[in-house]
């Protein structure tokens, strides 16, 4: 009985992971769409509460590490063009 009970867990633990992945990539994609739509940005031509907005998302962005953004690109299959 105790063998069936730690392999329950076991698998409850394993379908909650699968599930937090799943969920990690899916917001790696709207970071990396984000992060892409804000580099192409011409806040020049935008109306001032769209370039806020764009400035906040911009921080968010940018708090990221080089390691997460990376992963957020390449899961949209973005690059960073210097």
């Amino acid at each position: 009985m105790p063998n069936t009970i730690n392999q329950n867990e076991i698998n409850m633990l394993r379908t909650e992971l699968e599930l937090l992945m799943r969920e990690r990539q899916a917001l790696l994609k709207i970071a990396g769409v984000a992060a892409g739509l804000i580099a192409e940005m011409d806040s020049h031509n935008l109306p001032i509460a769209t370039v806020e907005a764009a400035d906040i998302l911009a921080t968010s962005i940018n708090q990221l590490s080089e390691e997460t953004l990376q992963d957020a690109l390449d899961a949209v299959h973005a690059e960073i063009v210097s």
